[in-house]
């Protein structure tokens, strides 16, 4: 078989799940809640976010929060530090592609 099989996480519970890290890329699957957010962190690689369902608020450096519904791709450069909620009322669901792997990039700023 060349192809490799990963698995995710369906709920509508919080979840943070790494589904991929290997030398290529890093792939983790989010689930928020109405009304939960995610920690304040900042990003470890050049990171895209794929908004599959709700809507994700994020705001980057402390500035204004923008809303980005399902069927989205927000792509945040490295080192930027962003507040991530779900300000909505469906469930949010969410994948992060890092690339490459957080493990290749020089360390981030501390916040």
């Amino acid at each position: 078989m060349i192809e490799h099989l990963y698995q995710f996480t369906q709920t509508n519970d919080f979840t943070m799940e790494k589904v991929i890290d290997d030398e290529h890329v890093n792939i983790n699957h989010i689930v928020v809640q109405p009304g939960g957010t995610v920690p304040v962190h900042v990003a470890n690689s050049h990171v895209y976010q794929i908004v599959v369902r709700g809507t994700l608020s994020l705001s980057l450096e402390d500035g204004a929060a923008h809303q980005y519904p399902a069927g989205n791709v927000i792509a945040v450069p490295f080192n930027t530090k962003m507040a991530i909620r779900n300000e909505g009322s469906e469930t949010l669901e969410f994948f992060v592609v890092k690339a490459p792997n957080p493990r290749d990039m020089p360390a981030v700023k501390k916040i």
